[in-house]
């Protein structure tokens, strides 16, 4: 068994292959002076279960997987699996105007032409899983991973910036062994949320604010001020995907004590590693 790891991916594929006892591939990845792409597999792969890891987002990133994939298809391998930990364009999962593609359908229609399975992790839509028609596939959830590293941390409430999400946080909160609430939020467009204030039971506490994907950040600051408002001892965001577009990042920090994310999206705040999971499912 091998694990073959994209460029945007190699923490999460190495802690994949640890859980799974299998070989990290070697691989050669490049970019032409045109910023075209190159990957090699400098492995024999034939008669091996592959799992390939690489997230699909940004757009450079999924251009990758497809030669991954192709690469890793020149080889007879038993089977492949491709885990795209961040599914790019999962929001895009309807359309709302004539004309427009449903990306995320698009996206799900390209990857299974050349795999036998697929998984992701918290994807924003669990009906995209649907899309893949033609081979088996799987969402695998991150709520044990974070609520383990917030226990550690010490998280005394679990808090959803919205009531959507708030069966997430009592997922995570169950883990951590620790209370479980919401906010109340109305988002005004792509960029503002409102956050209507409601009376919780954080006054000297350490409270984690978790969220699937951490984008621009606004929902976070404005959980924080209500927090802070509200007296909360120690304010820290923890999130799946942590993609914090357009600086986010800069606009979060002064805000919150502590940012914390998962390698579905590797960058400056992952903490903690979803492998565990991932390799779980798998072996279901």
């Amino acid at each position: 068994m091998y694990v073959v790891g994209g460029s945007a991916s190699g923490m999460l594929a190495k802690e994949l292959a640890k859980c799974l006892k299998a070989r990290l591939a070697k691989v050669e990845m490049k970019r032409f002076p045109d910023d075209e792409c190159y990957v090699r597999v400098d492995e024999d792969l034939d008669g091996e279960d592959i799992f390939l890891v690489q997230t699909g987002w940004p757009d450079r990133n999924i251009i990758e997987l497809f030669l991954l994939q192709d690469a890793i298809r020149e080889f007879d391998v038993s089977s492949l699996t491709t885990v795209v930990p961040y599914f790019g364009y999962a929001r895009q999962d309807k359309q709302f105007k004539p004309g427009e593609p449903i990306s995320a359908r698009a996206i799900a229609r390209l990857i299974q032409l050349q795999t036998d399975e697929f998984m992701t992790v918290d994807v924003h839509s669990v009906s995209i899983i649907d899309w893949f028609d033609n081979v088996s596939a799987k969402n695998v959830c991150a709520y044990t991973e974070i609520g383990k590293f917030l226990r550690s941390k010490g998280a005394q409430v679990i808090l959803s910036p919205d009531e959507g999400r708030w069966e997430n946080a009592k997922r995570v909160a169950d883990v951590a062994g620790c209370d479980a609430d919401f906010l109340v939020k109305e988002r005004l467009d792509g960029d503002k949320v409102s956050i209507t204030p409601k009376s919780l039971d954080v006054k000297g506490k350490h409270v984690a604010i978790v969220d699937d994907i951490i984008s621009t950040g606004g929902t976070i600051i404005k959980a924080a001020e209500q927090l802070k408002i509200q007296g909360a001892k120690k304010i820290v965001a923890a999130c799946t995907h942590g993609v914090f577009a357009n600086n986010a990042l800069d606009r979060i920090r002064p805000a919150v004590d502590e940012i914390y994310s998962t390698d579905t999206i590797e960058n400056p705040t992952t903490a903690i590693t979803v492998a565990p999971q991932i390799a779980k499912i798998a072996r279901d």
